[in-house]
């Protein structure tokens, strides 16, 4: 099977989808290797590398589309809802695709991606269970933007972050309060904790208060009752207006005593829940800082706006956007090692695809087959979307 690698053309994105030190494994597989030119420049990765990995170059992305049996990239249609439609004039019934498509939240260029014949398979999906681990780019991802969060939070805050002991008397440790602990949650915690700073965390799953203990967090604990917090993917579930409203009553004075906020929390397909409130704001110090990992999909704090940093009475509520990007070396390492474990999965002997719907992977990361939407969540957002 040839495998094809096109640059990426979202403004901005600098990760490739395969990196030359993973070419070997695949062609030990049987697959042959085509990327455009300087696909992998701005992560690092000049041709010459892939070439002496043995993939071939191609100058132009048409030749990749025609010759690729599977396409591999990080932003498919969907996830690069403008410049990705240019694509799908060259897509073709027979061809695979693996990428970013956010099909729960783009469910109109799903179809018309479905409507191309190509087989796609959507990062997202890929259930998080123990033998998906490995092709999980959710969870890669996640660990980058968790890390960066910190480094943002750190550069735009007036305070260091460990306790000195110095000449001058000791200076605190900052304060940090992360919301939402999944593995970018996790991540944010553990980077803080090694920066020096005082840790607080808090999720609606109260299961995951171990986790937070275990990075060198403090779990705080709410008086809420949650029914059904925690989905089969490992994401909280949204709740009632009501509930939000006691969790931010609640919330608020841990807000106000810190010096950085981190708000991670999201529901696939959904707009992110607003945790923090202007009226919560109030009271934080000036200087202090919130860094909302939710941005892109509007944002946990009320007054973010992506891709900016606005000031609100001396509080910057900072909205980055596309994260792993900004740190596209090892972003496109761990990414690559998602992909290549996923074609692993569905090729056969002789590197022949093979999509098997009974096996879980395979049929919950199908979006599209045969000219229609295969996956169930994708068609029933679709409908809502009507």
């Amino acid at each position: 099977m040839r495998i094809g690698v096109p640059s990426e053309t979202y403004p901005g994105e600098r990760r490739v989808a395969l990196i030359p030190a993973d070419l070997p494994r695949l062609t030990r597989a049987g697959h042959e290797v085509i990327i455009q030119a300087g696909a992998g420049a701005a992560a690092g990765y000049p041709d010459d590398e892939y070439t002496h990995k043995g993939a071939s170059v191609a100058p132009s992305r048409a030749e990749v589309f025609a010759k690729a049996d599977f396409l591999v990239g990080v932003r498919g249609l969907g996830a690069n809802p403008e410049a990705g439609q240019a694509d799908l004039a060259s897509l073709r019934k027979g061809q695979a695709l693996f990428a970013f498509l956010d099909p729960l939240g783009q469910p109109a260029l799903a179809k018309r991606l479905a409507e191309t014949g190509v087989t796609a398979f959507a990062v997202e999906l890929v259930p998080r269970i123990t033998r998906a681990q490995s092709m999980d780019a959710l969870s890669s991802m996640a660990n980058i933007a968790g890390y960066r969060a910190v480094l943002i939070a750190a550069t735009h805050m007036p305070k260091l972050l460990p306790m000195m002991m110095t000449a001058a008397g000791t200076i605190s440790p900052a304060k940090f309060f992360v919301l939402g602990v999944g593995v970018a949650g996790l991540q944010a915690i553990a980077t803080a904790r090694r920066l020096g700073a005082s840790v607080e965390a808090y999720d609606i799953r109260p299961e995951v208060k171990d986790q937070v203990i275990s990075v060198g967090g403090t779990f705080v604990e709410l008086d809420l009752e949650t029914e059904g917090a925690g989905d089969s993917g490992g994401y909280a579930k949204a709740q009632s207006d009501d509930f939000y409203k006691k969790q931010q009553e609640q919330l608020a004075a841990h807000i106000r005593h810190a010096d950085a906020v981190i708000t991670t929390a999201a529901v696939p397909g959904r707009r992110a829940p607003i945790l923090v409130t202007k009226a919560m704001m109030n009271g934080m110090h000036p200087g202090s800082v919130i860094v909302d990992l939710a941005a892109e999909t509007g944002g946990n704090c009320e007054g973010t706006v992506a891709g900016e940093t606005v000031e609100r009475d001396g509080v910057q509520i900072i909205g980055p956007r596309n994260i792993p990007s900004d740190l596209p070396y090892h972003a496109s390492q761990m990414y690559s090692r998602n992909v290549i474990t996923f074609i692993a999965h569905v090729t056969g002997e002789g590197g022949a695809l093979v999509v098997d719907t009974e096996d879980q992977i395979t049929n919950d990361t199908l979006v599209a087959k045969d000219g229609d939407l295969h996956n169930p969540r994708v068609r029933e957002a679709l409908e809502k979307s009507a």
